[in-house]
């Protein structure tokens, strides 16, 4: 397991122009599931450690963005490697009407964090859809998948128990973890485990000079790099760096 410091720069979302110089590589992450889940609300907690009670659905595509320092162990458990990374998070629309303009992205992401609505039965039975779309879509047929039960808060309201959430998380081979976006349980932890996982791959795919989304930063210039313009929540443009997948 990989470990993640403190925030090294905050960005925000509206960052503007961010200079290679200053991050290894650019990682994609996305947040996927229905419609009310959490996905905004966590987002904006693990970035900005704030939480806003108020709903406002997401219309197509938004994200957030945080730079952190990850530290991969060496062979032996010690020592290792630290990659000054830029997180970009990608905040998907879950109504079906917005469903092309979202899996468009998907092949770009390098992990997903799928977000179900603990208080709600459907949103549950609904991550199988999404992993369908995810095996369609995505950069391969088993990209990193972290699976999350958000809003223990309202432990009350509670529909699906965790025994049925870790079940079906055992029997894809996902990470397991109850979140609340409102008081920030588990959100980092969440957050840390899927680029752990996305990290993992990028070291045994760096030989073949291909990594899912493109992983570009100032020292890893790997697979075909472009950059494209994407509208950030403030309403300003950022570059995103892209590139060739790693084929599975």
């Amino acid at each position: 397991m990989g470990e993640v410091s403190e925030r090294v720069a905050s960005p925000g979302a509206g960052g503007g122009n961010t200079s290679h110089a200053d991050y290894d590589y650019l990682i994609k992450l996305l947040a996927l599931g229905d419609s009310g889940v959490g996905k905004t609300s966590l987002l904006y907690q693990y970035t900005d450690n704030v939480f806003n009670g108020k709903f406002i659905s997401t219309v197509g595509i938004d994200f957030r963005e945080k730079r952190v320092v990850h530290k991969t162990p060496g062979v032996d458990g010690s020592g290792g490697r630290s990659h000054r990374v830029h997180l970009q998070l990608w905040d998907t629309a879950g109504q079906e009407r917005f469903r092309s303009l979202t899996t468009a992205f998907f092949r770009d992401a390098m992990g997903f964090l799928l977000l179900f609505d603990l208080t709600n039965e459907d949103s549950f039975i609904s991550t199988r859809d999404w992993l369908t779309q995810l095996q369609t879509h995505a950069y391969c047929e088993n990209p990193d998948v972290v699976l999350c039960g958000n809003k223990t808060d309202l432990e009350d309201d509670r529909r699906v128990s965790e025994e049925r959430a870790r079940e079906m998380a055992d029997k894809f081979g996902f990470p397991y973890f109850e979140t609340s976006a409102a008081t920030g349980q588990n959100v980092t932890r969440a957050v840390n485990c899927l680029l752990d996982l996305v990290m993992s791959r990028m070291e045994k795919c760096l030989d073949s000079t291909k990594l899912p989304g493109g992983a570009n930063g100032s020292n890893h210039r790997l697979g075909k790099h472009h950059h494209h313009q994407n509208k950030t929540s403030s309403g300003g443009y950022g570059d995103a760096a892209g590139g060739d997948g790693c084929q599975c």
